[in-house]
């Protein structure tokens, strides 16, 4: 773990600080995705997430080109880090933003946003930062756009300054960590608490949301117990007590949609299932695991209603896959199960502007002809 401890901010700017979090319990929240990571046998790597809001995100999958500039947001509005893209991306973005939220560049570098709310804590931030400062949501598209390598993020991040500044779409400071994998199977995640840059090197390959990394990876150690064999029978005096069926090795695997259980599930099943042998390979088991963390909507829900009277409550709005080796960009929705893919490698990376292509559309059920 690196940690780097910024300057210490005016009284002011940390009182700031603490109202604008304080204000996250009545704002949109996404506090159940989930990301897995998964390495074929030849190598090749996978990244793979559930995206859950409350509140229609309304993303769309973009492709940022080469050259692409960029002005980092500061929390008094001054102009904050700026820069232009070295690298092309694609992946999905907020609110029609041209941020990536989760996706990769031409090199194979990877990220994905996850929620992070009661425990993130950004740096502090005084007016003489504003030319290295960047707003949390800013950080992922800066990554994407800047570094090829894990190694290129850990050597640069700590000279970054990533402050609250208040994402205008939600009125809210957005409370994210981050997950960084690259075509080696380098991993690790980024998070600011208390206003401290801590990098966790990742190689388990899951993240989840709060708590912080270093606790959900002390928390599974509760669940050593846990086997993929079925448990053999036991004897109770002269009775023999065989289980119930198949699956009987994870009795006591937790199976709600909080963020330590989902943690625990995802770190089971993705070093659980049978090995993958490509990374299209892994593609479609990154899927089928990920189907045992699609949220339908009204499951997981707060105690409160819309303008509209409906029920507020998280769903799985999309899930994605990026292919790591083939720089290809697949992803599926809430309304459209079907898989569909973008290949980096077959578009315009130095167009003039941002590419866009729609993730909306409704499934359609294929009616089969005449049996042979």
């Amino acid at each position: 773990m690196i940690t780097k401890t910024m300057r210490t901010a005016s009284t002011g700017l940390r009182l700031l600080a603490g109202a604008l979090a304080f204000t996250l319990a009545a704002t949109p929240v996404a506090q159940a995705c989930t990301g897995i990571t998964l390495t074929a046998q030849d190598g090749t790597v996978v990244r793979a997430r559930t995206m859950e809001f409350n509140v229609n995100l309304e993303s769309n999958v973009i492709l940022v080109p080469r050259g692409y500039a960029r002005t980092g947001s500061t929390p008094d509005g001054k102009a904050g880090l700026e820069w232009k893209a070295k690298y092309a991306s694609v992946g999905t973005n907020p609110m029609g933003l041209p941020l990536i939220v989760d996706g990769l560049n031409e090199k194979g570098l990877s990220v994905g946003l996850f929620y992070f709310a009661q425990s993130a804590g950004y740096q502090p931030y005084t007016a003489d930062d504003a030319a290295r400062t960047i707003a949390p949501q800013e950080l992922g598209s800066f990554m994407l756009d800047s570094f090829a390598t894990v190694a290129e993020v850990k050597s640069a991040i700590p000279d970054v300054l990533v402050a609250p500044v208040i994402f205008e779409k939600f009125n809210m400071v957005l409370p994210v960590h981050y997950i960084v994998t690259d075509p080696t199977g380098a991993s690790i995640v980024i998070e600011y608490v208390d206003g401290k840059l801590n990098i966790h090197d990742n190689g388990i390959g899951i993240i989840t949301n709060n708590p912080p990394f270093d606790w959900h990876m002390t928390n599974l150690q509760n669940y050593v117990n846990l086997g993929l064999e079925n448990a053999p029978p036991q004897k109770l005096g002269d009775v023999t007590i065989e289980g119930l069926g198949q699956g009987t090795g994870l009795l006591g695997l937790p199976g709600d949609f909080t963020s330590p259980s989902r943690f625990v599930r995802a770190a089971i099943f993705a070093h659980g299932i049978d090995p993958t042998t490509t990374s299209e390979h892994g593609v479609f088991q990154a899927f089928h695991i990920l189907n045992n963390f699609d949220i339908p909507k009204g499951v997981a829900r707060e105690d409160e209603k819309d303008k509209e009277g409906n029920i507020v409550s998280d769903y799985t709005q999309w899930t994605s896959a990026n292919d790591l080796a083939n720089k290809r960009f697949y992803f599926r929705t809430y309304e459209n199960s079907d898989i569909r893919v973008v290949d980096l490698t077959k578009q315009e990376l130095d167009a003039s502007d941002i590419q866009t292509w729609s993730m909306g559309g409704f499934e359609v059920a294929h009616e089969l002809g005449a049996p042979e």
